[in-house]
């Protein structure tokens, strides 16, 4: 039986690695893109179940409501609570994942349906949540560990304290790059970036074309 598209990628790497910019390009470059991490915060605010697991986990006055009756998260208090303590952000992830699992597969039905021939999947914690699975390819965006700091700082993303606790918790990029099947190494500038980025979805086209091919 003939596959069809579409090719799925995964993109993933360390806080402030350029991960989410090299997905912006993809996207500008006719990609589809499906954004693990903006999903989960969705469902922490729409998915009653995820909702009930968290209140458990971390309290009820986690949540409150705007002026407007609107469902709001104290995104701060839960970070400075999992960035302590690791089972709290292993149960989190253990919560929210099946949910983000399921609007993949949506997302890939959907891309089926319209011809996409290339959905990247962004996802900071991809190959940890086990989501690199089913996968067709998997880049890893990585940088100077400095350059990632600075950028988180200059991106509002906490204080470089937080931030570094923060990048503790995440694989070493050396982990990261062993398991990719490309290593973008976002060490110049943002145009460069995007040279290199167009030279690897020009690769990721020829992958994706032989993979429908072969079956």
């Amino acid at each position: 039986m003939k596959r069809t598209y579409p090719f799925l990628v995964g993109v993933t790497g360390g806080l402030g690695s350029g991960k989410s910019t090299v997905c912006h390009f993809f996207s500008e470059m006719g990609c589809r893109l499906f954004e693990s991490d903006r999903v989960a915060k969705e469902l922490q605010l729409c998915d009653p179940e995820v909702i009930k697991g968290i209140r458990e986990l971390f309290g009820s006055n986690v949540y409150s409501k705007d002026g407007s009756g609107k469902l709001e998260l104290d995104r701060k208090k839960i970070a400075a609570t999992v960035f302590s303590a690791p089972d709290k952000l292993e149960a989190l992830n253990r919560l929210i994942h099946p949910g983000v699992s399921r609007e993949f597969r949506k997302a890939v039905v959907e891309a089926e349906q319209q011809g996409t021939k290339i959905l990247v999947k962004e996802a900071a914690i991809l190959f940890e949540s086990g989501s690199n699975e089913g996968l067709d390819a998997v880049i890893v965006v990585v940088a100077d560990e400095h350059e990632r700091l600075e950028r988180a700082v200059q991106k509002g993303m906490g204080q470089r304290e937080e931030i570094m606790r923060r990048m503790a918790t995440q694989w070493p990029q050396e982990k990261l790059m062993a398991k990719a099947d490309y290593v973008l190494f976002n060490q110049g500038s943002f145009d460069e970036l995007k040279k290199e980025t167009e030279a690897l979805y020009g690769m990721l086209l020829v992958a994706a074309a032989s993979a429908c091919e072969s079956h």
